[in-house]
C-alpha cells in the first residue's frame, strides 16, 4: 500500500489562503509516487480575504477549512482530527495563508505565532521522525519552530528574479541555516527529515514550479 500523506492547506487562493497550483502540484506528484493524499485545513476564519483581481483585502469572511474544500474536491478534514500516527509524512503548499492563516508571518515576520494546532502537529510529525516537506512561504513555519534546521526558500539576495529574497535573511536571524538553491532544486535537512522547495518564492516559469515541487514530493515519499 501506498504511503499516507497529510497535505495541510491555509485556504484557497495565492493571496489569502495556499497557493492553487503549489497544491495542485502536490497532489499531482503524489498521485504519480503512489502515495495517498489526505488532506487537512484548520477550521477557523480566515486573517482577511482579498480580491485576486483588485489585490485589496475586502469586508467578506470566509472560513480556511471551507476555502480548502475547494481544493481538495471536497475531501478535505478538519486538522484537529489528524492522528499522526495514521499517516507517514507531512507536507505543506506555499500562499500567503500560510504566513496569515496558519501563522502571524505577515504581520510579525520573526515575531510571529504560529497557531498551536499547526505547531502541535509539526512537532508530533518531527518527534516522529516523519518527513516533512515545505514549499514557497511555508519553510517559515519550521524555522520558528526548529531552532537550527536547514531551508532553503531559493535565494537570499533580492532581485527580479527573487522577489522575497529578504525571508531567507529573516529565518537566518532566527537560528536557522538558509542554502540558496534554484526553483528546481531541493535542499533536505537529514537530521530533521525537512525537504525544502522555493516554488512561487521565485519568478520563474510555472511550469519549472512544478518540476521543483514534484521533487520534493518525491524525496518525502522517499524518506517515508
Amino acid at each position: 500500500m501506498g504511503k499516507r500523506v497529510a497535505v495541510l492547506l491555509a485556504g484557497c487562493g495565492v493571496y489569502d489562503g495556499s497557493e492553487i497550483h503549489e497544491s495542485s502540484a502536490v497532489l499531482v506528484h503524489l498521485s504519480r509516487e503512489g502515495a495517498q493524499a489526505e488532506v487537512f485545513a484548520p477550521d477557523v476564519d480566515q486573517m482577511h480575504v482579498v480580491d485576486h483581481v483588485k489585490g485589496q483585502p475586502t469586508q467578506e469572511k470566509r472560513n480556511v477549512l471551507v476555502e480548502s474544500a475547494r481544493i481538495a474536491r471536497g475531501n478535505v478534514k478538519d486538522l484537529a482530527k489528524l492522528d499522526v500516527k495514521a499517516l507517514d509524512a507531512l507536507i505543506i503548499p506555499g500562499g500567503f495563508g500560510v504566513a496569515k492563516n496558519l501563522s502571524t508571518w505577515a504581520t510579525q515576520g520573526k515575531d510571529c505565532i504560529v497557531s498551536k494546532e499547526v505547531e502541535d502537529v509539526l512537532k508530533a510529525f518531527h518527534a516522529a521522525k516523519k518527513p516533512i516537506g515545505l514549499c514557497c512561504i511555508s519553510p517559515v513555519l519550521a524555522a520558528k519552530i526548529f531552532p537550527g534546521c536547514e531551508l532553503t526558500v531559493g535565494h537570499d539576495t533580492e532581485c527580479e528574479k527573487w522577489p522575497y529574497a529578504k525571508t531567507a535573511e529573516t529565518m537566518k536571524e532566527l537560528g536557522c541555516k538558509h542554502v540558496n538553491k534554484h526553483v528546481t532544486e531541493i535542499h533536505v535537512d537529514v537530521k530533521n527529515k525537512l525537504v525544502t522547495t522555493s516554488a512561487f518564492m521565485c519568478n520563474a516559469p510555472i511550469h519549472e514550479i512544478y518540476d521543483g515541487i514534484g521533487k520534493m514530493v518525491k524525496e518525502v515519499v522517499r524518506l517515508a
